[in-house]
Formats: C-alpha cells, sequence, structure tokens
C-alpha cells in the first residue's frame, strides 16, 4: 500500500509513468522481499502504481491532448486530481483483496511511530513544498501551466544549489537531456497536428458523425464503443502512439454529441492507463522485467489482474459519473 501511494506522489512529481515504473523498481522492491512480499504483488504494485503518472498532474499525456483538442490544459489538470486519487484507493483496495485472498503474498511488517515516520520525510519536504507551490498556483489561478513548468524548473534548480547536489557536468547532462526532450516532444506534436489536419482535410470526422447519426443510438453508446476501440488497441498499441493517432479521429465526433472535451480527455487518459499493465503489450510491465532481470514478464502479468480490474471500475464511475472529472474544473474555472 506504502509503494502505491509512493507511486501516486511519485508520478505527480515527474508525470511520467515509465519513468515512475523504474524509479520505484529500484527504491521499492528491495525493501519489500526484505519483508517477504511474493514478486507478483511487489511487482504488480510498482507497475500499476506507476500508471498514475499519466494521469494525477502535472501530466505529459494530459499536456499533449490539450494541444491536440485545443483544450484548456488548467482544466485537464484539475479533472485529473480527483480521478487519480480515486485511482490510488481503488488500487489500495485491490492490494487489499490479493492480500486477504493469500496473506502469504503480503506479511506484515514491523510497524513505524509517527515521529519515525516524519523523520523519513525530512529528505523530501523540498519537493513537496515546491509541488505544492506549482500546483496550488495552477489550481488557484495564479499562474498558467507554462509559468507553473518554469517556477517548478527554477525552485528544483536552487533545491539543488542548496543541498550542493550540483556540479557544472551535471547541469551540462541535465540541460543537454531537456534539449533533447523538448526537440522530441516538439516533433512528436508537429508530427500529431500534421496528421490532425489531413484528417479534417479528408473529411473523415465528419463522415464518421454522419455514420453515427444514421445508426440512430444513443450518444453514450457511440463513447461505449470508443473505449472498446482503446482496450483492444491498448492490448498491441504503446500508449502515446494510440493517443496520437487516435484523438484526432474520436475528439471530433465526441464534441459533436455534445460531450465535454475535458471529461473525454480524462477518459481516454483512464483507458491509456489501462493499456499500460494488460498484455501482450503492457509498457510498464516490461520496463519493470528489463529493471528487475529475475522476475518473469509473466509473473508481473499475473499479478495485476486485480488491479487492471480496479481500473475498470474506476473507468465505469467515471464514464456514467462524469462530475467526477468535472467536478474541480467547474467550481474553479467556470
Amino acid at each position: 500500500m506504502a509503494t502505491v501511494v509512493a507511486c501516486g506522489g511519485f508520478s505527480a512529481i515527474c508525470g511520467s509513468s515509465l519513468a515512475t515504473s523504474a524509479t520505484m523498481a529500484k527504491v521499492a522492491m528491495p525493501p519489500m522481499r526484505k519483508y517477504g512480499y511474493a514478486d507478483s504483488l511487489a511487482t504488480a504494485s510498482i507497475a500499476a502504481g506507476g500508471t498514475l503518472g499519466i494521469l494525477i498532474p502535472p501530466s505529459v499525456i494530459l499536456v499533449i491532448y490539450g494541444l491536440l483538442t485545443e483544450t484548456s490544459i488548467r482544466e485537464l489538470f484539475a479533472a485529473g486530481f480527483i480521478p487519480g486519487m480515486l485511482g490510488i484507493l481503488l488500487y489500495l483496495a485491490a492490494v487489499r483483496y490479493v492480500v486477504w485472498r493469500d496473506p502469504a503474498a503480503g506479511p506484515c511488517g514491523e510497524k513505524m511511530e509517527w515521529p519515525e515516520r516524519l523523520k523519513a520525510l525530512n529528505g523530501v519536504w523540498g519537493v513537496l513544498t515546491l509541488f505544492s507551490v506549482v500546483m496550488g498556483g495552477i489550481y488557484m489561478g495564479i499562474f498558467t501551466p507554462t509559468e507553473a513548468a518554469g517556477i517548478g524548473a527554477g525552485g528544483a534548480f536552487f533545491i539543488a544549489l542548496f543541498r550542493r547536489s550540483l556540479s557544472f557536468g551535471s547541469l551540462f547532462d541535465i540541460l543537454t537531456d531537456t534539449a533533447r526532450t523538448s526537440a522530441m516532444l516538439f516533433a512528436v506534436l508537429i508530427g500529431a497536428l500534421i496528421f490532425s489536419n489531413f484528417i479534417n482535410r479528408a473529411g473523415l470526422p465528419a463522415d464518421l458523425l454522419a455514420l453515427v447519426n444514421s445508426m440512430d443510438v444513443a450518444p453514450m453508446v457511440v463513447i461505449l464503443v470508443i473505449l472498446a476501440i482503446y482496450i483492444v488497441l491498448g492490448m498491441v498499441f504503446e500508449s502515446l502512439s494510440m493517443l496520437l493517432l487516435t484523438v484526432p479521429i474520436f475528439f471530433p465526433l465526441v464534441a459533436s454529441l455534445g460531450f465535454d472535451l475535458v471529461w473525454f480527455g480524462i477518459v481516454v487518459v483512464v483507458v491509456t492507463e489501462i493499456s499500460l499493465i494488460t498484455p501482450p503489450v503492457g509498457m510498464n510491465v516490461f520496463v519493470l522485467s528489463a529493471v528487475l532481470k529475475d522476475v518473469k514478464a509473466s509473473t508481473i502479468f499475473k499479478g495485476v489482474t486485480p488491479f487492471w480490474c480496479a481500473d475498470i471500475i474506476r473507468l465505469a464511475l467515471i464514464t456514467f459519473i462524469s462530475s467526477i472529472a468535472l467536478f474541480l474544473p467547474e467550481m474553479l474555472y467556470r
């Protein structure tokens, strides 16, 4: 359970599911093995917890979705908060279910007193404060997500200087990696926008809307069909590729049917999360299998079953109860 919460917190800072899975595999796996946790439960909790990185703000996937659909990134960040917390709670319930079925999979460890727990957080107070300032500023409307990114980068730089953990060599590596990552993201976005314009000029969204209208079905049925397509594609596609290829086709149809694009963005991200841990192409599972070379991918896939079942429950709740995703955006910005 602590691993799931830690994955949620780390993913909220880095915004990447794969980075969360790789990092937490090195941080959380040794202690869980020390206390006798089954590899299936330990790796599954890391793989599933890592999926929260693409939903809990700040999220790279939400930024890309906002750029593709011209949706407010601030509203998307606000909309992702409650579903992200709901995901953590359902994952905790999944862990509890696994341990209830097989107590040997997660034996109890020694309990720590609250002073010891707070002492363990001494090394992360700066990061937690920076995260609170950045996300609080976005939600309160003090600055935009773009300005928040600059404040976050500047704050992290000063924290590193204060701790004397930054050298000229590491600073050069950081700047180089940043330039490389930015160039890659811009290349992806430029290609996605060209593809989106091509789809629109070809008239595919209009033809798709005409097809749906001719079938005379309820709008929610169309959404359920789209989600079924995403679940199938998620079994063979990488999450970002799936998003870039499908959103330009589906979002004009969803908007024409009268659905909120912020809500649809959260639904798409949640169903994309499921694709990260479902066979045969679960990217988080393969990342863990590469980091933990002594654990088979089949063991991880077996362990994540209760977690993607929890994701299906969350997806159904957000789909049929849109206020779960739209409560914060409507309260703060509308």
